[in-house]
């Protein structure tokens, strides 16, 4: 008998442009990490609504982000590629876990803050319990593994938190996830604000190099982006701009950090960003040709994502029955 893959899972909510810090930061690792793991990447809508959106826009953005996914290496016949709001068992679940979770801990996530003093004109409920539902994705599906970035950490922990709570409440219930945490990781920082991480939310677009970018695009935000004074092309904690434009070129040719300084050693900035520039352009070509040619297959998109929620879906109702009947629901005949 085949060992059993633990289970590994990881989504993106879709707000914003999908960009090259996604890649390098996430998008990346989960093409190398579907090979030896039992994957479920989620496309997470429902997160996405505690902020006010378009709604034909985001339906749009839902379905470019998994081509996105698709065209980034993410392999439908390896992986299951699922739209949050396609398994209901997800808000199901969350129910449940509200009922145990308090009030005093969703008052300390950072991100609940951090998104209170943006959206002061919307702070709503769903904004206080968006760390619950969050809990509810990973443990609905058992998941072994999640990998997080500093800012998702307090939300993993909340998870492991339920999971441990219920269990000593109910009985075994819950996996309790551990985080994952990649050999070689990437923060990408902001183009002209390097002290801050680049995001795909970013209302100055200015600040991030998209993944759909055009090349003549990509070409101009490097041209413009913030290099410190000095002339110098070197990694130094007193530069981030250029530093961050380094790291960029490093993990883009797989060359290492010595490697790229001696490479552009007495050259000018002018010269570098030059190079830099067509570097993510062939970089980002043939995966933007590969998505060019999923978005416009409505139907290769929709079984993709019928497949993964029917998978998801009968993974998920596994777990809820379980909660229900542990929880004292009569079961429906």
């Amino acid at each position: 008998m085949l060992d059993k893959k633990p289970v590994l899972l990881s989504g993106i909510q879709p707000s914003g442009h999908l960009c090259i810090g996604n890649y390098l930061g996430a998008l990346k690792n989960w093409k190398a990490l579907q090979n030896s793991y039992d994957s479920i990447f989620l496309v997470v809508d429902m997160h996405a609504i505690t902020v006010k959106q378009n709604p034909a826009e985001l339906r749009q953005r839902c379905l470019a982000y998994v081509a996105q996914y698709i065209a980034c290496g993410i392999d439908p016949e390896k992986s299951l590629i699922v739209i949050q709001s396609h398994v209901p068992q997800h808000a199901e679940l969350m129910w449940v876990l509200n009922s145990i979770t308090y009030m005093g801990e969703l008052g300390r996530m950072t991100q609940f803050k951090d998104k209170s003093k943006k959206y002061e004109a919307n702070i709503n409920a769903g904004l206080f319990t968006y760390p619950v539902l969050m809990a509810s994705d990973i443990l609905i599906y058992q998941a072994d593994l999640v990998p997080v970035g500093a800012d998702q950490k307090q939300h993993l922990e909340l998870a492991r938190d339920l999971a441990g709570r219920f269990n000593t409440q109910y009985s075994d219930t819950f996996v309790l996830p551990e985080p994952y945490i990649p050999k070689t990781g990437a923060r990408i920082m902001s183009l002209q604000e390097p002290d801050k991480k680049m995001s795909k939310s970013d209302i100055n677009l200015n600040n991030l190099i998209a993944i759909l970018d055009s090349p003549n695009t990509i070409r101009k935000k490097i041209k413009r982006a913030v290099t410190d004074s000095g002339s110098e092309i070197k990694i130094e904690e007193s530069r981030p701009g250029i530093s961050n434009l380094i790291t960029l070129y490093s993990l883009l040719t797989e060359k290492s950090i010595d490697k790229v300084e001696n490479q552009f050693e007495g050259k000018m900035y002018s010269d570098f960003k030059a190079e830099l520039g067509e570097v993510i352009v062939d970089f980002l070509k043939p995966i933007q040709e590969k998505y060019n040619d999923i978005i416009q297959d409505k139907k290769y998109l929709e079984d993709v994502l019928k497949n993964g929620a029917d998978e998801a879906y009968y993974r998920a109702r596994k777990t809820l029955t379980k909660v229900y009947r542990k929880v004292g629901f009569i079961s429906k005949k």
